[in-house]
């Protein structure tokens, strides 16, 4: 029974310290800082992060659920956080009509839904990938 709370307790830590890293990174690489403005009470901040925050945590999930070992887990959800940030610079590209960053600084909350359901689906696909 030790030994099955050790692994838990291995993979739930790392899992939490994964999901707080993809944040912190996701926020260091966007060209806004959400965390500050949803300290502010900017609510599309809000739903940016909130869909990240689920997003990611899709793919560190699936990460543990189909890993061979702790560190498949690791390399994985790495792989999976690496992923999102990768597709949310993408989407910036990709919404050339208009600008990502203004659009949050100026709390506009429709923008906020789709990114927020951008990032869940982008999450769900990338975790539904990490199978073998």
């Amino acid at each position: 029974m030790g030994s099955y709370l050790a692994a838990f307790g291995l993979y739930a830590g790392t899992a939490f310290v994964l999901l707080f890293v993809g944040l912190f990174l996701f926020d260091l690489t966007s060209r806004n800082e959400k965390i500050k403005l949803v300290a502010q009470g900017n609510t599309t901040a809000a739903l940016v992060m909130g869909g990240k925050l689920l997003g990611l945590a899709f793919v560190i999930g699936s990460a543990i659920a189909h890993s061979v070992s702790f560190w498949d887990m690791v390399i994985w959800g790495v792989i999976g956080i690496v992923a999102q940030i990768v597709f949310y610079i993408l989407a910036e590209v990709v919404t050339i009509n208009y600008s990502i960053k203004d659009a949050i600084n100026e709390d506009r909350v429709s923008v906020g839904i789709l990114l927020m359901m951008f990032s869940l689906s982008i999450g769900w696909i990338i975790a539904s990938s990490l199978t073998y």
